[in-house]
């Protein structure tokens, strides 16, 4: 389980395809204090550590993550948010983020609204209806709060401080980005189909 918190941003150093894809991952964390087998969300991807650096860690992505995901469009270079796995008595600052991605989101507008920018998202048809407005969403593993939906459109709001903190600062249209719906959102929506 993840908060949707990003703790850091890291950078691809290395990609292998070999069965399944494998990503080296620069990070400020200390990676004396990851374990082998460690989850870190990376770009919002609950992805598994299998092997470690001085300043780097790799992971496995199985086709079926690279074929729901972003993931697939990593190159060389590409900066991404990290989170480590939450622990027993750590704050909860955003909302309850499992790292499992439902889908892909594609950026159709952007806007400054004074120091923020308001994105415009354009959600899978199938997942739209999990998304209202003042709910939680995991964009890339950030946790988020959705300001306005219309049909499979959703719009947020970047503060300063997030873009800073995060890879939002360099958003632009066209991006795919990975999205998770609110795991409440998503029981109160099957209580709702069994009733």
């Amino acid at each position: 389980m993840f908060t949707g918190i990003i703790t850091d941003i890291g950078t691809v150093v290395a990609l292998e395809q070999e069965g399944d894809l494998r990503a080296r991952i620069r990070t400020a964390y200390a990676t004396d204090r990851i374990d082998m087998g460690a989850s870190i969300a990376s770009d919002g991807v609950c992805l598994t550590v299998v092997a470690l650096g001085p300043d780097w860690y790799e992971v496995q992505i199985s086709a079926e993550t690279v074929d729901k995901t972003n993931l697939g469009t990593w190159e060389i270079g590409k900066r991404v948010n990290l989170e480590r796995a939450l622990k027993v008595g750590d704050e909860l600052g955003g909302h309850i983020v499992s790292g499992h991605v439902d889908g892909v989101a594609e950026v159709i507008a952007l806007s400054d609204e004074g120091d923020s920018t308001r994105v415009t998202l354009r959600a899978p048809e199938a997942l739209a209806r999990f998304i209202a407005p003042k709910g939680s969403v995991a964009l890339n593993g950030t946790s988020l709060t959705v300001n306005a939906v219309d049909g499979c459109d959703f719009g947020i709001n970047f503060i300063p401080h997030t873009k800073e903190a995060t890879t939002w600062g360099d958003v632009a249209v066209g991006d795919r980005v990975n999205l998770e719906i609110d795991t409440l959102a998503r029981y109160v929506a099957r209580l709702g189909e069994m009733s």
